[in-house]
């Protein structure tokens, strides 16, 4: 728990984080920055029993809007065994390469 909370810690860039909240609640949060010129992915979490009601997916469009408003792309890694690269490759998203454990995508601004 400790390693955990130290690790979290180490990730999180208190400028780059924004909490997701619902009805009030906090259910999740996502982290972003900026990596060679790109809109980058950096993490998102929502809560187990908040996950498939579309709230992840609305985010993720909300960050690729924001994007696309600053042509930027938008870039992002996944673990391979990770079935969220489902959603992402519907959001338009492509692997541009990959190592043993993820995968690294990137979406254009003017994607479909």
């Amino acid at each position: 728990m400790v390693a955990q909370a130290t690790h979290l810690r180490e990730r999180w860039t208190v400028p780059e984080v924004q909490i997701i909240t619902s009805d009030g609640a906090d259910i999740g949060w996502i982290q972003n920055s900026i990596r060679d010129n790109a809109l980058y992915l950096e993490q998102i979490f929502i809560d187990a029993a908040f996950q498939r009601h579309g709230i992840g997916t609305r985010i993720i469009k909300d960050l690729i809007s924001q994007a696309t408003r600053a042509g930027q792309s938008v870039t992002l890694g996944v673990v391979k065994t990770n079935p969220a690269r489902n959603l992402y490759e519907r959001l338009g998203f492509r692997i541009t390469h990959e190592d043993e454990r993820k995968f690294y995508m990137r979406r254009e601004p003017r994607s479909p």
